[in-house]
C-alpha cells in the first residue's frame, strides 16, 4: 500500500550550526549533490528532545558530538522542497522541513572528525567557515533559511 500523501506537512527537524573556537561554522558537502555544502541537520526521531536530535545528527553526520550547546533557536524556520525533489524525499509525505536551530561549541579538535562514521555517510567533504559566508555554499532553495540562521547567531560567530 502506497502511503499517504500529506504534502501540506513539514518534517520536524534540527540544524546545528557548529562553531570552532574561531567561530567558524562547520559545513559538510553533500555526498550526494557536489558542490553544495550544508550545515549538519536532521529529523527529530520519535520522542527526542531537540538537544538529543543535535548530539545525535552530529555523531551521525559528522563523527563527533563533542560539542556544547550555546543556544536553541526560540522560533522555527521552515523550508519548502522544490516539487522535483518531494516525490523522491520521505515518499512524498512532506512539503518540506520545519527546523530548530541549535547553535553549538565544538570541544574537540579537526581529528576527531570522521564524516565516513555513518553508513551512508552525507557529506564527501568538510571545512570551517564565516557564518556569512554560508549563504553561497547552500543549495538555493534554502538561502533564506540560512540568512535566518545568520541572524538568530551572528552574535555568536
Amino acid at each position: 500500500m502506497k502511503p499517504h500523501r500529506h504534502t501540506d506537512l513539514y518534517r520536524s527537524c534540527v540544524g546545528v550550526a557548529l562553531f570552532n573556537a574561531e567561530g567558524k561554522i562547520f559545513v559538510g558537502e553533500r555526498i550526494d549533490t557536489p558542490g553544495a555544502w550544508q550545515m549538519p541537520q536532521g529529523g527529530i526521531d520519535g520522542d527526542e528532545t531537540i538537544e538529543q536530535a543535535a548530539f545525535r545528527e552530529l555523531y551521525e553526520e559528522i563523527g563527533c558530538n563533542k560539542a556544547e550547546i550555546i543556544r536553541v533557536a526560540d522560533k522555527k524556520i521552515r523550508y519548502d522542497l522544490p516539487d522535483e525533489m518531494r516525490e523522491r524525499l520521505w515518499g512524498g509525505m512532506y512539503k518540506g522541513q520545519e527546523q530548530t536551530w541549535v547553535a553549538a561549541r565544538f570541544l574537540g579538535a579537526d581529528s576527531d572528525i570522521n564524516i565516513a562514521n555513518h553508513d551512508p555517510a552525507e557529506f564527501s567533504n568538510w571545512k570551517w567557515v564565516a557564518l556569512a559566508e554560508t549563504i553561497d555554499l547552500i543549495v538555493p532553495f534554502k538561502r533564506d533559511t540560512y540568512k535566518q540562521v545568520i541572524t538568530l547567531f551572528k552574535d555568536i560567530a
